[in-house]
């Protein structure tokens, strides 16, 4: 019943930041400079069909906005883009799946290098400061910065500089956690008892920092996709985050709209499958 009942919180709660993200994107491009001006305005073939239909746009109003693209959710309906003239669905579908795959990558190889730089370098005594200084280097270059490099030196992509920025926030926490491990005092007795260091590591150090993997897991899914967006636009990656720049670069809202709510149902689950979890251990 306790679980159930904090399911059902927990959902709640994804519900209403799900409908805060929809209101906030919503009245952000609404009340955004140039949202009511058009290119095509400068054409005088097109002017006057253009300021038509942004003044019938300027007189809807935020809650009719809202109310619409509600109502087309609940019919699967995610309005039409306005930059490609094209359903919304048509555009996520294929971009999803290249997004999905650069995510997959970037987490995998991330956590990877996190967990077997972490593990050895919490063992050592001594040190561990030292040979951890690329990881603090890697915390202190901008996302953006680190996509253009590799541009300029032409070396690596899109899932290099995604697993390096996500292995140098995990390496830190992971780092941590595992030192605080290492000087449980359980583990100091084993090492005093001569246990080898995979025995340790295997019936001691994993289930004592489970909770806080599990924990980092929701954090590093945040971090990717906040990420993402900047990565797809440097390498020009057909991915969600390169039509969401597209989307506010020309004030396309039904695609904004979907991208962003899309993004944040994926931390709130991420979130979610956290704290089950967490849920499950207590």
């Amino acid at each position: 019943m306790t679980r159930l009942v904090g399911g059902l919180k927990q959902l709640g709660r994804g519900v209403v930041l799900l409908g805060l993200v929809a209101a906030g994107t919503i009245l952000l491009m609404r009340f955004a400079p140039g949202y009511f001006t058009d290119a095509r305005e400068m054409d005088a073939k097109y002017a006057s069909s253009a300021r038509a239909e942004l003044g019938a746009e300027h007189a809807r109003s935020v809650g009719s906005v809202a109310t619409e693209a509600v109502r087309g959710w609940m019919h699967g309906d995610l309005g039409t883009s306005r930059q490609y003239e094209v359903p919304v669905t048509t555009l996520l579908g294929p971009r999803l799946r290249v997004t999905a795959w650069l995510l997959v990558r970037g987490l995998f190889f991330g956590w990877l290098i996190a967990i077997c730089a972490a593990l050895p370098l919490s063992a050592l005594r001594s040190g561990a400061a030292v040979l951890g200084v690329p990881f603090t280097l890697l915390l202190a270059v901008p996302t953006g910065a680190m996509a253009t490099l590799c541009l300029l030196t032409d070396f690596g992509g899109p899932v290099l500089v995604l697993t390096l920025l996500l292995a140098a926030r995990d390496f830190k926490f992971l780092h941590r956690v595992l030192t605080l491990a290492w000087k449980a005092p359980h583990i100091l007795q084993g090492r005093a008892q001569g246990l080898r260091a995979d025995q340790l590591v295997r019936g001691h150090i994993v289930p004592d920092v489970l909770p806080q993997i599990r924990a980092l897991a929701s954090l590093s899914v945040l971090t990717a996709l906040s990420a993402i967006v900047p990565i797809e636009v440097i390498f020009n990656v057909p991915g969600v985050g390169q039509l969401a720049w597209t989307a506010a670069m020309n004030r396309d809202l039904p695609v904004l709209l979907s991208v962003t709510l899309l993004m944040a149902a994926a931390v709130v689950c991420a979130g979610m499958l956290s704290h089950m979890r967490e849920m499950e251990v207590a």
